[in-house]
């Protein structure tokens, strides 16, 4: 019985150590967002725990909509879809013209679950457009997608688990459209040897920090056309995947 009280009392005397050391670091940086229980600020720079708060909105729908609201991200929301006993969302919504969230994507009228889109708008200000930047001296204008919502298992197979996609909670990548012309494919883009696959792998690795899970290329032939994003809930955890 003592063993268990005095390991108890360490893990205990770990947690509080860890917790000082979090509030320390943070507050000598400045950067509240590098603490697990402060509030997600979708304007705020990405900080240790973003991944984690953009995953744990998953059942927040109302929080996930104010932060988007804090943040001048504008939307509609979209209605329930229901599918089966696994397929179908409560959270899906479509960015608005004229808020903070400018990038446009094609084909237009994009729908996806509310943690995607606080992904997505995170991943525009502090990724997307820092490279291209770097890479071109430009701006990305719009984002080329395969799509969000699919009712269906991983891969399409007839067993298993299901996808992401069956709620919203994915989107695929195909490409990028920039403000001087530039066009990047994942697909035509991804070998090359120039700034177009070095943008690319910024961005894959960028959202590494804001999706639970990045899917690319380098993963396997089924991605060799896009960049999987989803927001599956283990992330929470800091279960991530990025390859």
């Amino acid at each position: 019985m003592r063993t268990i009280r005095q390991a108890v009392l360490a893990v205990i005397a770990f947690a509080v150590l860890l917790g000082l050391f979090f509030t320390i670091y943070a507050l000598v940086r400045n950067r509240p967002q590098d603490l697990p229980w402060t509030r997600l600020d979708l304007g705020q720079p990405i900080g240790a725990f973003t991944g984690r708060k953009l995953a744990g909105l998953t059942d927040n729908f109302a929080e996930c909509r104010a932060l988007l609201q804090s943040a001048g991200v504008r939307y509609t929301i979209l209605p329930t879809v229901k599918s089966g006993e696994r397929c179908g969302y409560a959270d899906g919504l479509r960015f608005a013209p004229g808020g903070s969230q400018q990038i446009e994507f094609s084909p237009a009228r994009l729908g996806v679950s509310c943690p995607v889109a606080a992904a997505l708008a995170m991943w525009e200000w502090n990724v997307l457009q820092p490279a291209a930047q770097k890479h071109f001296g430009a701006r990305v204008e719009r984002i080329e997608h395969l799509g969000s919502y699919s009712c269906r298992r991983i891969y399409g197979r007839s067993a298993g688990d299901w996808s992401e996609h069956a709620t919203a909670d994915a989107i695929d990548v195909a490409g990028f459209r920039l403000s001087d012309g530039t066009h990047v494919s994942v697909l035509n883009d991804w070998e090359d040897k120039g700034e177009k696959a070095a943008f690319l792998r910024d961005v894959r690795t960028g959202g590494c920090k804001l999706f639970s899970t990045v899917l690319s290329p380098d993963y396997n032939a089924a991605h060799r056309d896009h960049l999987h994003l989803d927001q599956a809930t283990r992330g929470e955890m800091g279960w991530r995947t990025c390859r």
